[in-house]
């Protein structure tokens, strides 16, 4: 890729217009993140049909605003409450709630501000230092090659989330079987339709991942809900100085632990399925043990916040490596981007590179100026978020529930979008219900349609001799390291549960 494109993607990237998107999506991820129980997956969700209608360059830095502003946003009310806004931020909370119950809320919340920019930017330099190169390996890799992938990602994600590599397995299978509907892609035979000709495209992405994850959920917090109403949380204006901020020296002493937490999110958010809570309480227990006070943490040492919110950001940035190099998504929030891209017409994977590198690099542009924009409307807007933390899920749900509709009507020119979307809604409730992971159904629904074609030209390929695969040494190693995980995946669980028997033998 030439310097120019580079320079012009970039230039693309700092126009008015585009800082205004960037400054708008942060805002609203903070403000989503504040909210417990939404967190910025729901809102990526949401807000994916009301970027059509824009440019992709503006449309996509809205939705990593919105990621980045989200992830910093759910330290908040763990914080300020004691309930995470989203699940990474549970590991804030250990020593965050603690700090802020001294009377140091200020501080708390800051910290896990400077930390989380911190841990963002870094993996955004790996993201942009690595992601070309691999997608010009990408690029060398064929039908066979690909196909293997898919599948070690597959068996990576099904045995990483959730308890069960079975239920796993079975989620990822039944995301497969959805990605079927629709025209036969060899042959252009419809399959599954059931007389509706609106599916001879396939089931509506926007549709289908609204309705696992923000509609599940939307469903599943209003059956537990409540009607009390928290009180505002107040930040006191009579605090000491020192109480109000984090000094420079406060976080020069933690930068080892941001150091660490940093890469410790950006290697394991390179890896598809793992997440920012496995992250974040990796890090935790990585300060914890390098700390010469251990028994400081969980009473509010700020390290703990440092160590938490460096890594569960780091995740972020890491997430898009895989995504951008290879197409495969690393989280979620990933898969949700495939597609914004493909309504935008942009296919993700190594090929971006080479045909849309100005965008590209305009996408590492907002990246950059959107961790600037975290760090300001952080600082600004702090006070109005924790009076956000108050509101009642009675509402924030009903009104959440009430633009995944509209956004879906828009998104699919009518009700039938909007009738799938509450379908894979109850689907997902009942997913998650009865333990079976929604992140790899729907993550093996994107990737589904790669899937069935690279199968099918592997097919092609080797003639229906599997003994071919001796010809394709990459292909075979991946399918080998599949198996591996897998097995090594299971024996691990199987440890788990006969240590867990064995505690509750003993007491």
């Amino acid at each position: 890729m030439d310097f120019a494109t580079i320079i012009a993607g970039l230039g693309d990237a700092l126009t008015p217009l585009n800082l205004l998107f960037v400054v708008a999506g942060v805002a609203a991820g903070q403000l989503v993140g504040a909210l417990p129980g939404i967190g910025p997956v729901m809102a990526i969700a949401i807000a994916i049909p009301f970027t059509f209608v824009f440019d992709p360059l503006p449309a996509i830095a809205f939705l990593i605003g919105v990621m980045k502003g989200g992830l910093y946003g759910g330290a908040i009310p763990a914080i300020l409450v004691n309930t995470p806004g989203t699940p990474d931020a549970a590991a804030t909370a250990l020593d965050g709630h603690p700090l802020a119950a001294k009377g140091k809320p200020l501080k708390a919340t800051k910290m896990a501000l400077f930390a989380s920019v911190t841990g963002d930017t870094f993996s955004d330099i790996v993201l942009i230092t690595v992601s070309a190169p691999l997608a010009v390996l990408a690029l060398k890799m064929g039908p066979v090659e690909t196909c293997s992938l898919i599948v070690l990602a597959f068996a990576v994600m099904s045995g990483l989330v959730g308890q069960s590599l079975t239920k796993g397995l079975i989620a990822a299978v039944f995301g497969l079987l959805c990605a079927t509907v629709g025209l036969d892609p060899e042959h252009g035979t419809p399959r599954f339709y059931f007389g509706h000709f609106e599916l001879f495209d396939g089931l509506p992405l926007v549709s289908v991942a609204i309705g696992t994850l923000a509609v599940s959920e939307i469903f599943r917090r209003l059956a537990g809900m409540t009607m009390a109403i928290r009180a505002a949380i107040e930040i006191p204006d009579t605090q000491a100085p020192e109480d109000r901020r984090v000094s420079w020296a406060e976080y020069w002493e933690c930068r080892f632990t941001m150091a660490r937490g940093a890469l410790i999110g950006t290697v394991l958010g390179a890896i598809p399925g793992i997440g920012s809570t496995a992250a974040a309480f990796m890090s935790y227990a990585a300060a914890r043990e390098a700390s010469k006070d251990p028994d400081s943490f969980g009473k509010g040492n700020i390290q703990g916040i440092a160590a938490t919110e460096s890594a569960n950001s780091a995740v972020m940035g890491a997430n898009l490596i895989p995504l951008l190099a290879i197409g495969i998504p690393g989280s979620v929030s990933a898969a949700l981007l495939i597609s914004a891209f493909k309504t935008h017409g942009i296919q993700p994977g190594p090929l971006m590179f080479e045909q849309q590198g100005r965008l590209i690099y305009g996408l590492f542009g907002a990246m950059i100026m959107a961790n600037a924009c975290n760090l300001a409307v952080g600082q600004f807007s702090l006070r109005f978020w924790s009076r956000i933390v108050s509101a009642p899920e009675s509402l924030i749900f009903s009104v959440s529930l009430i633009l995944c509709i509209a956004g879906v009507y828009m998104a699919t020119g009518g009700m039938f979008g909007v009738a799938i979307m509450l379908i894979f809604g109850v689907v997902g409730y009942v997913m998650t219900s009865l333990g079976y992971p929604a992140v790899v159904f729907l993550i093996a629904f994107f990737l589904g349609g790669q899937f069935e074609q690279s199968l099918s030209q592997t097919l092609v390929i080797l003639n229906g001799d599997v003994m071919a695969l001796i010809h394709f040494p990459i292909a075979l190693a991946l399918l080998v390291l599949s198996a591996v995980t897998a097995g090594w995946l299971v024996r691990r669980r199987d440890r788990r549960r006969a240590s867990s028997s064995t505690d509750e033998t003993v007491f």
